[in-house]
């Protein structure tokens, strides 16, 4: 049997599997697995159902996938392929946003819902962690008194991730979830439904079948993979070029100190603040350039890069926010 080929983890095959309303129990059953909650989740509204146009603009793609349960209670989740510098604040940002953009002029605090904010990430955020699930809280340290109904917090890191097939058997529903989204391309159609029997994950099965068959959604399936590609290379690039510039300064500042113990502290923090650096300027002209499709989207002056001079990222990524909702409103 030939193997689907699809990665679930591709942005356009994961909102389409899980950001779809035909596809609600898929995306129900993987809430409820990540967040074992007390009250298992039962029904979900999209708020951003799954539109192919949003790709094929490719102009804005909104990738997270959220939805609002019966009680009001919100969920925000997305597969996050890039591991950056400053992905935690980023994830904290626009959790705490969804948070507060339920209130209007007049309403009450009382009205506010909880916030669940998940993110899958293919690879690995804490390296001295070792561990897939993180969930943060709202928490006193001292007596661990928690905020109940505010906001919480899920990242994964699929990069930790190790589960066999043979151990599917008594694996829990998380496990089983996190093995398909990162192995199902692996499968043919018959062999997955054997291994994952259960309504949610068939109906997750078809839709990644489909997306092989189909060819429109084929075609953006695979400009997709190109993007995906194209990006992480111009990440791993910028990173390469900050630590060659971070030796190359540590190696003039050793030379001039004439120690070596000045050799290699100055080595070890060119190469840190080279990095750093070289990151961080990336993001910002790739979130500038973001700010300005986002105006034009909207039919708004679009700036150009002298005026964002001296602000800084995460002012950027707020102004990308604001405009990402306008768009969200727009539609």
């Amino acid at each position: 049997m030939v193997p689907i080929g699809i990665r679930p983890t591709n942005d356009f095959a994961f909102k389409k599997t899980f950001g779809t309303p035909a596809n609600k129990l898929a995306l129900v059953s993987l809430l409820n697995a990540i967040l074992d909650l007390c009250c298992p989740i039962v029904e979900v509204t999209l708020e951003n159902p799954f539109n192919l146009q949003d790709f094929q603009d490719d102009k804005l793609s909104i990738l997270d996938i959220r939805a609002v349960d019966k009680r009001g209670a919100i969920y925000d989740i997305e597969m996050q392929l890039s591991i950056f510098a400053g992905l935690v604040k980023r994830i904290v940002f626009y959790g705490c946003e969804i948070y507060a953009d339920q209130l209007r002029s007049g309403d009450n605090y009382t009205d506010l819902n909880p916030v669940y904010a998940i993110c899958l990430l293919e690879g690995v955020l804490w390296p001295d962690s070792a561990k897939v699930h993180h969930a943060f809280r709202l928490e006193d340290r001292d007596s661990g008194r928690i905020l109940e109904g505010t906001l919480e917090f899920h990242t994964l890191e699929l990069g930790w991730y190790n589960l066999r097939e043979e151990e599917l058997g008594t694996a829990s529903e998380l496990d089983r979830w996190l093995f398909w989204l990162l192995h199902a391309h692996q499968y043919d159609p018959d062999t997955l439904d054997r291994l994952f029997p259960q309504p949610p994950f068939r109906q997750a099965t078809d839709t990644i079948t489909r997306i092989a068959k189909i060819t429109e959604d084929k075609a953006m399936y695979d400009t997709r993979e190109k993007a995906i590609r194209d990006q992480q290379w111009a990440l791993n690039a910028a990173r390469e070029e900050a630590r060659a510039a971070g030796r190359q300064e540590g190696r003039e500042e050793g030379r001039q100190e004439g120690r070596e113990e000045g050799r290699q502290v100055g080595r070890q923090e060119g190469r840190e603040q080279g990095l750093e650096q070289g990151l961080e300027q990336g993001l910002e002209q790739g979130e500038i350039k973001l700010i300005q499709t986002l105006q034009d989207i909207l039919g708004l002056p679009v700036s150009d890069a002298a005026t964002f001079q001296g602000q800084s990222l995460l002012q950027l990524q707020a102004l990308t926010a604001e405009l990402r909702n306008k768009v969200q409103r727009r539609s």
